[in-house]
């Protein structure tokens, strides 16, 4: 029987595989490294491949951080997209959720969409911005959690 609270957990996934693949395609190769604002993109990447690797550790029942060590940028993307897959399939299997999906959806989801945002944000400041666009009639599906994203319906 489906779980209307998994399913929109898993809902959110699509939404940050959308935004962040929106906000990380076709960056510059100096985006990577871009200064000025904290962490470099490269390094904001990372961790939110951490965060997804995290949440479903949590899910599993292990609540240990295990941050990873420096990444490139095409490392750093491809481990966000994966480790966002992993828990995704982990949310749509029939395997047990071992924390609360309020705890998960407050905790690493909440903080990766602040991080994908500061990314976007960050595009705009090293002169390479993303166009905005009506989220609310895109093609967001839950279960597409890939870098591979449908054109935006309907951009500013």
């Amino acid at each position: 029987m489906p779980d209307p609270k998994r399913d929109l957990i898993r809902h959110a996934l699509a939404t940050i595989a959308y935004r962040g693949g929106k906000t990380l395609r076709d960056a510059p190769p100096e985006f990577a490294s871009f200064a000025g604002t904290g962490k470099p993109p490269v390094e904001l990447v990372a961790h939110l491949g951490d965060l997804f690797d995290w949440s479903l550790r949590m899910a599993k029942g292990d609540q240990s951080w295990n941050p990873t060590p420096q990444l490139t940028w095409d490392q750093a993307v491809d481990r966000f997209f994966s480790t966002l897959a992993a828990f995704d399939a982990h949310l749509a299997s029939d395997q047990p959720v071992q924390v609360s999906l309020e705890k998960l959806f407050q905790g690493p989801i909440a903080d990766s969409l602040t991080h994908v945002g500061q990314l976007a944000m960050m595009r705009r400041l090293a002169g390479a911005p993303i166009r905005g666009e009506n989220y609310f009639v895109a093609a967001i599906e839950t279960g597409r959690v890939s870098l591979d994203q449908p054109h935006a319906v309907r951009e500013f």
